[in-house]
């Protein structure tokens, strides 16, 4: 009996000893499945909630829905960080409301505009300034007058004359300002008019501008008495994504000095040989000294901007009379952004492009449309208008140039005249129709400009500054070369793809 008891006994501490082993062995097998599966649901769940987020945004296309879903799915981790960082086309809540509660403090200007100034507009643009009216509030106003500035060099000159002729206010904000010769000088101007009692308010972009705000020529306008002021700061990086997205910027260019005069274009504060990406140089840019009532609504959208970063009331200044110019035209401020209504920009330019019934003359620097404006393009061409787009012959950005490469054979087929701008990169945002309507500003005809910046542009209704500006288009034209239909179709396969490629992922880059 002993003996079977200490085999009994010896058996059960083998099979408990082996049980041990087994139960060390597997149990970090057993820790590290789990842990694997935990991982996996944890994943799989994050990226049906980056989906569910990428389609229930609204204001998307399903392009940019569908666009957003597939990288995700196919690169998931890069695909989430990315929709983290540039996911929502959002400046964040707290600063939408701190512009909006800005422009709700501003008297409304269509209260400050006495008579029927649609009176003065052909009928076939009428429906285009109520458009236009129903982004700002801003009514089409008669008695403007406008000069289009010859070259990059003589709009600098020109703004630091009208600078030092100053008697009550200078008001700047700009998107880029370098301090090469141009930025300096125009820091000593802004120097010089704030020594002598002139009220001096600066705003510039706090990306865009950053060399400027981290260089001794800021301090040295805040020391002569200038109001400084960074639009849309970045702060922390890294906690930014939190707050809104980071490459939303302030991309107008706006000028008002004494509630008088007005500037509106596509220059920024720099040389023409842009010394950040000279290579691409000289930068060609278009801008338009204006006088009469649309000045005020140019220092409106330059208020709404100042006062809802700086707790300063500019209100005052918006309720001045402003004189009339004799013989004047009607004009129009188109501000669009994140306090505004979506698609704003793009249904701009697709009403403009729609009333076309000779001529389409089209600038940009940057054309990624969207598929109504291709439509207005193509629509346009087919219905025997002569339309033209005159885009740079080389882009500083190439996502931007094979995306718009992608768009070539739709546009020519249509009948669409692609010219390619040669010897530098054309800068100008115009569009002219007919030679009696001209839309000019800071606005490109991509992506960013309808969902990200804040921009500013003028329409306006007059033949003899809409003839100006359209000769300034068939300069760049006679310095350009033609795309044919021809050339698009030898364009190599591969090529193709990378374009469409490119395109496809448009609205996620």
């Amino acid at each position: 009996m002993h003996g079977r008891a200490g085999m009994w006994h010896s058996f059960l501490t083998v099979v408990h000893t082996a049980r041990n082993r087994v139960g060390n062995w597997l149990q970090p097998m057993v820790s590290s499945v789990f842990l694997g599966w935990l991982l996996y649901i944890l994943h799989g769940g994050l990226q049906l909630f980056f989906i569910g987020r990428a389609l229930l945004r609204p204001h998307r296309e399903p392009s940019a829905r569908l666009a957003w879903v597939v990288v995700i799915a196919v690169a998931p981790v890069v695909g989430m960080l990315a929709y983290v960082l540039f996911g929502d086309a959002s400046i964040g809540q707290k600063r939408i409301a701190r512009e909006r509660a800005a422009l709700r403090r501003l008297p409304a200007l269509a209260q400050l505009t006495p008579g029927d100034e649609e009176a003065a507009i052909p009928e076939k643009y009428v429906s285009t300034f109520r458009l236009g009216r129903s982004i700002n509030g801003y009514p089409a106003v008669a008695g403007n007058g406008a000069a289009l500035m010859p070259d990059s060099a003589s709009t600098i000159a020109a703004i630091i004359a009208d600078i030092d002729a100053a008697q009550e206010h200078v008001h700047l904000l700009f998107y880029i300002w370098l301090t090469d010769g141009s930025g300096l000088a125009m820091v000593d101007a802004v120097k010089r008019a704030a020594a002598r009692g002139v009220v001096c308010r600066v705003m510039v972009d706090d990306l865009g501008s950053r060399g400027l705000i981290r260089s001794p020529y800021w301090e040295e306008m805040a020391k002569a008495g200038a109001r400084l002021a960074r639009a849309l700061p970045i702060g922390n990086p890294l906690l930014r994504p939190f707050k809104g997205r980071i490459d939303m910027r302030n991309h107008r260019k706006i000028v008002v000095i004494d509630n008088r005069i007005t500037y509106c274009g596509s220059q920024n504060v720099a040389d023409a040989a842009f010394a950040v990406k000279a290579r691409y140089a000289p930068w060609v840019d278009a801008m338009m000294r204006f006088e009469g009532p649309v000045v005020r609504q140019n220092q409106h959208l330059f208020a709404g901007d100042w006062m809802s970063h700086i707790s300063e009331d500019l209100s005052d200044l918006l309720r001045r009379p402003i004189p009339e110019m004799p013989g004047g035209f009607v004009a129009q401020v188109i501000g669009t952004g994140a306090a505004v209504r979506y698609s704003s920009m793009p249904d701009m330019f697709v009403a403009v492009m729609s009333t076309a019934m000779r001529e389409l003359v089209v600038t940009t620097p940057y054309f990624v449309p969207d598929e109504p404006i291709l439509a207005a393009l193509c629509a346009s061409a087919r219905r025997g208008v002569r339309t033209v787009l005159v885009l740079p012959q080389r882009n500083d950005s190439w996502i931007v140039a094979a995306a718009s490469h992608s768009y070539y054979r739709v546009l020519l087929d249509a009948g669409v005249e692609i010219h390619e701008y040669v010897g530098g990169l054309l800068h100008t945002k115009s569009i002219t129709v007919d030679g009696e309507c001209t839309l000019i500003g800071s606005a490109n005809m991509d992506r960013r400009s309808f969902e990200l910046n804040s921009e500013n542009n003028i329409l306006l209704f007059d033949p003899a500054a809409t003839q100006v500006m359209r000769e300034r288009q068939q300069r760049y034209m006679d310095r350009s070369g033609r795309v044919d239909r021809e050339s698009v179709a030898k364009w190599s396969r591969s090529r193709q793809l990378w374009n469409n490629s490119v395109a496809m992922m448009g609205p996620v880059l």
